[in-house]
């Protein structure tokens, strides 16, 4: 069991307790510890035989060991298996409600002993939830709309938490007997936003030998997190973790991997359309092989290549499988070259201690030098994001200074110099203008303006707010342009189609956010911008240096929208990208070296 499944244990276990009307101070002491546990750099699994080290942490006390202790040898922590017994498993879900936190739940459980989402939107419709205090009309009104959210996008999951959880699921899978290949396929494999369930391919003696298929399958049964087995076949194993995602296990002989590859990956309509294909050439195609129609003898199924090349196609990457007309551009060999993520040559959205992030502008370039960047920019938040601790006209000023300070005493030390360009994240106020004078802004290398606030606007207001910011001679792009966070927060409403005419008009760029949990643009969207001629920069919105890794998503949306690097600013040189900030990117791209 990894640290972030303990946390999570330990995170559900105050939550209970709060629930339950318990000590203020036993319920900090389980969030505490939690806490403690996620920050810790080693797995408290290496430490669980030396008490002393982890007594040594701050946060876990001789109590909290004892139920660490438990945890490892029983599986349990006692008092979660206890109020999960008392309150059911179902209370958990009913915390994941917007407006529902644990006293509210608490309160409802005292009045009415409902503790399911089904028991709290019936008492919500019939006007109970009302009644209790603190509580009122509009209150209930919240929250019948704050269920409807959940039912909608509930079963959904971020891609960068379902692509970890892959991740140490084939690692897990690796190192067992008679495995010989593990692959993630389904929607996390074509780069979906969201993935509903997770779908991992094996092969090897473990999928023939009965004997080794047992081991292995206990083996597999023994992966941290995992809650319940909900099926168990001789080639399918399905179960759900401690999230809520559910995971099939699926055992392939070696001459079907390729043809399971490509029916699991999907989509369906893809494969619909593939299938069609098949039978006017003369063959059926499906998990197993694809085999000739008249002998059933297989032609092809040991790899995806081998079985799109006997139809006639070039390969389709895994992200253009959603029948948008990638089978007839295979046809006719006119896949785009799409764009990889060693296009890529800069990051210019990231935020420093100035505002709101966690590493100093010298942190953020090691960190962007190590990935190989020739540049990155540091764009701090404006003033009227005032609990990011917002720069001022002032401050502004004096940040630029400091980033061009930065970047001489990195490159005087440096063997592979790095541009540093002195930027903002601009708020778009509610009525369009931006949140620093002009004057300031002009000074700057890249301006993004970006929405924060006031996202309920009616759609012509947002639309003309958006338009004037666009409007704005010091606008380089326009950050995380729909403002939406998935499976939280819908976009607000504007037309983007206005918006994106006349950011071809005005020469401003749109950033696809490459942070996991908003990636926006959407891949629909991104498709809309290339066919109005407007450029795209790839950014992750970093706050530490961390998540400068995670632009691997952002190019994974690009490559479901077809993007090409041409499509794609930050994939310029240096001197070419800074130009095309100054609105030097409009006709003809600029080439790409």
């Amino acid at each position: 069991m990894d640290n972030k499944a303990i946390a999570g244990i330990l995170y559900e276990t105050a939550d209970l307790l709060e629930i339950d009307g318990q000590d203020s101070f036993r319920i900090r002491s389980y969030r505490n510890a939690a806490e403690a546990i996620e920050a810790l750099p080693q797995q408290v699994a290496s430490l669980i035989a030396e008490p002393k080290k982890l007594l040594a942490v701050p946060g876990i006390g001789k109590g909290m060991l004892a139920n660490l202790q438990h945890l490892f040898e029983v599986g349990t922590v006692e008092v979660h298996a206890e109020l999960l017994k008392k309150y059911r498993p179902s209370m958990l879900e009913l915390l994941k409600i917007q407006g529902l936190g644990p006293k509210t739940i608490a309160l409802i459980w005292s009045a009415y002993q409902v503790c399911d989402l089904d028991g709290v939107e019936a008492l919500a419709r019939e006007g109970k939830i009302r009644t209790l205090p603190r509580m009122g009309e509009k209150h209930e009104q919240k929250l019948l709309k704050a269920i409807e959210d959940y039912r909608r996008i509930g079963g959904r999951f971020l891609l960068d938490t379902a692509e970890q959880l892959a991740e140490k699921l084939v690692a897990h899978l690796r190192e067992a007997p008679g495995v010989e290949k593990v692959t993630p396929a389904g929607s996390l494999r074509r780069g979906r936003e969201t993935v509903g369930d997770l779908d991992i391919l094996v092969t090897g003696k473990a999928c023939a030998d009965p004997e080794a298929r047992q081991k292995m399958v206990d083996h597999l049964l023994r992966f941290p997190g995992l809650m319940e087995v909900i099926g168990q076949g001789d080639n399918k194993i399905s179960f759900r973790q401690r999230n809520g995602i559910q995971v099939d296990v699926r055992l392939l002989p070696p001459e079907s991997f390729g043809a399971a590859m490509q029916y699991f990956t999907g989509s369906k309509a893809h494969n619909v359309a593939l299938r069609q294909r098949a039978l006017k050439m003369g063959y059926t195609l499906n998990e197993y092989s694809l085999a000739d129609l008249e002998t059933d003898k297989p032609v092809a199924g040991k790899s995806e290549e081998e079985i799109y090349a006997k139809l006639k196609l070039d390969f389709i990457p895994p992200e253009l499988r959603e029948n948008l007309g990638e089978i007839d551009a295979a046809d006719k060999h006119a896949l785009p070259q799409l764009i990889e993520i060693s296009d890529i040559r800069g990051d210019v959205h990231m935020h420093t201690v100035e505002t709101d992030g966690r590493n100093t502008i010298e942190e953020m370039a090691d960190a962007a030098q190590a990935r190989g960047y020739q540049y990155m920019a540091i764009t701090d938040h404006s003033k009227n994001l005032a609990f990011a601790n917002g720069l001022t006209d002032e401050r502004a000023l004096a940040h630029i200074e400091r980033i061009k300070a930065a970047e001489k005493n990195i490159n005087e030390k440096s063997q592979h110099p790095i541009r540093i360009f002195a930027g903002i994240e601009v708020d778009i106020l509610a009525d369009g203008s931006l949140d620093l004078s002009d004057s300031v802004l002009e000074q700057l290398d890249i301006v993004i303006a970006s929405v924060h606030s006031h996202f309920n606007q009616d759609r012509d207001a947002m639309t003309e707010r958006l338009l004037r910011a666009v409007a704005n001679p010091n606008t380089s792009l326009i950050g995380h342009p729909t403002g939406r966070l998935l499976l939280r927060r819908d976009a607000y409403a504007f037309d983007l189609d206005a918006v994106l005419k006349a950011a071809a008009k005005h020469k401003v760029a749109m950033e696809l956010n490459a942070y996991p949990d908003r990636l926006d643009l959407s891949d629909v969207h991104l498709r809309l911008a290339r066919q109005h001629g407007v450029k795209i920069v790839i950014n992750t919105d970093s706050h530490h240096t961390s998540h400068l890794e995670k632009i691997r998503y952002g190019v994974t949306q690009a490559r479901r929208a077809w993007l090409t690097k041409d499509d794609v600013l930050n994939t310029l040189p240096p001197q070419k990208f800074a130009q095309a900030m100054r609105h030097g990117w409009l006709g003809e791209p600029p080439p790409n070296s």
